[in-house]
């Protein structure tokens, strides 16, 4: 079949080449994306007297009725078309006539795959951040019910300090607040319009490009024609960004898979976000943490093809450009199913308190506060480390822990230490006496989650 650009040559290309070429099959999610832009089009077109407002008219209800047929589902993508730019002018041709042939003129399929990847990736982030706000969200009610359930703070995944449960929570929430800030500067960036860069050298007649860029809700127009049409910077600052937040879930999700092991046991997952086992009955298996954890790897995959597909391509449009959208389309899907996922799955996740204290009462993690003990009497706190030191050795050879070791030994190790040293080194005091902005006292954590609320508003 011949093509709308056959001219140079006799545009009968084999079967095998038209399959090879067609991006019918991916780019057509961006239906509406094209007949918006091409609605513009037309009104641009009218208004500067390239055509007539008649014109403009049919072109515009033509694919008005477009939109209406593909949505309601009578109208069916062809899949011998070779993009969803061909297939709308077609159809459109088709139905009102010689006048859907004008409907191209001013403009290039460069320009107009960029305007419409640019329009559909913006509203892409306008349906992410607010999956994201609703993770946030979930987090801060769960920190809010755990606020003061202690837990071992961990580095190096040794026993650390003690904190609360909601306070490593709302790690997560602002890790995930940065994401929406990223998404945000992303969207900003990405919102100039391309339309009217024409193939690249932008065109003869006297288009208004602003006019365009207004209806479309850009906030402006790309400057260099032949950086309008090659420019995807946009598409790898938003697989960058989702890459980062698909990160932050994934350390999240280790973490999760981690707790909920028997060797932990810190959280119970529900059954609706749990598997089992085909031959072994006692396992419950997480594995939806697990697939966002395996589900990150496939999304910086994505990224990284597309930064290897514009890594040494000359200005301007080349066809190996068609490559950009299979990749941020799976990115983008990818990281609202995990979303998505991850909300529900936090929203039903319950903490184990009581094994959570008992792992922080073994693991000599409020030894810090035993030497700022010392050192508030007086102690240089090298010479207070040292001692600290000393009695967790020994604690350790007795089978004991800090807050049942003999008073007599404590004082043996120190004059300076008195039985109230038993209040001071409890975990609930370590925790309560941590009152720098930020820490993890309840009222700290308090303050974090209306934070985080606030800046959700």
């Amino acid at each position: 079949m011949a093509k709308m650009w056959a001219g140079r040559t006799d545009g009968n290309t084999s079967k095998m080449a038209d399959d090879f070429n067609s991006s019918i099959h991916f780019d057509k999610r961006m239906y509406k994306e094209d007949i918006t832009g091409s609605m513009a089009h037309a009104a641009m077109l009218a208004k500067q007297g390239i055509i007539t407002d008649a014109e403009a008219d049919i072109l515009i209800d033509g694919l008005d009725g477009i939109l209406a047929d593909i949505e309601s589902g009578k109208l069916d993508f062809d899949p011998d078309s070779e993009d969803i730019h061909m297939f709308v002018e077609e159809v459109l041709t088709a139905r009102v006539g010689e006048v859907g042939k004008k409907l191209h003129t001013a403009r290039s399929r460069n320009d107009q795959v960029a305007l419409d990847i640019r329009i559909y990736l913006r509203s892409e982030i306008d349906t992410i951040t607010p999956k994201l706000k609703a993770l946030i969200s979930a987090l801060a009610d769960k920190a809010e019910e755990y606020k003061a359930t202690i837990m071992p703070g961990y580095t190096h995944l040794q026993r650390a300090q003690p904190i609360t449960f909601g306070h490593h929570l709302m790690a997560y929430a602002m890790m995930l607040l940065r994401d929406i800030d990223r998404l945000s500067d992303c969207r900003a960036r990405m919102n100039y319009s391309p339309i009217g860069c024409c193939a690249l050298a932008g065109t003869t007649y006297d288009t208004d490009r602003r006019f365009e860029a207004e209806k479309l809700g850009f906030d402006g127009i790309c400057m260099n024609s032949l950086d309008g049409v090659s420019d995807r910077d946009f598409a790898l600052e938003l697989m960058s960004d989702i890459s980062i937040l698909m990160m932050h879930l994934s350390r999240f999700s280790e973490e999760i898979i981690l707790w909920s092991s028997w060797e932990f046991k810190f959280v119970e997952l529900s059954d609706a976000f749990t598997t089992g086992s085909s031959i072994m009955p006692q396992k419950k298996n997480p594995d939806m943490a697990e697939l966002v954890r395996g589900k990150t790897g496939r999304v910086y995959g994505d990224m990284i093809a597309l930064f290897t597909t514009l890594k040494s391509l000359p200005l301007a449009y080349n066809k190996d450009m068609q490559e950009d959208k299979e990749s941020v389309f799976d990115a983008i899907d990818t990281v609202i199913a995990c979303i998505d996922i991850f909300a529900r799955m936090i929203s039903s996740m319950k903490a184990n308190e009581e094994n959570m204290l008992a792992a922080a009462k073994g693991g000599f993690i409020n030894a810090t506060d035993l030497a700022d003990y010392l050192v508030k009497r007086g102690l240089p706190f090298r010479s207070a480390y040292k001692i600290s030191g000393g009695i967790v050795a020994d604690c350790i050879r007795s089978g004991c822990v800090l807050d049942n070791y003999p008073l007599e030994k404590y004082k043996a190790a120190s004059e300076l230490i008195e039985d109230d040293v038993y209040e001071a080194i409890s975990l609930k005091t370590c925790v309560e006496k941590r009152i720098s902005e930020g820490g993890t006292s309840v009222a700290s954590v308090e303050k974090q989650i209306a934070y985080v609320r606030e800046q959700l508003k």
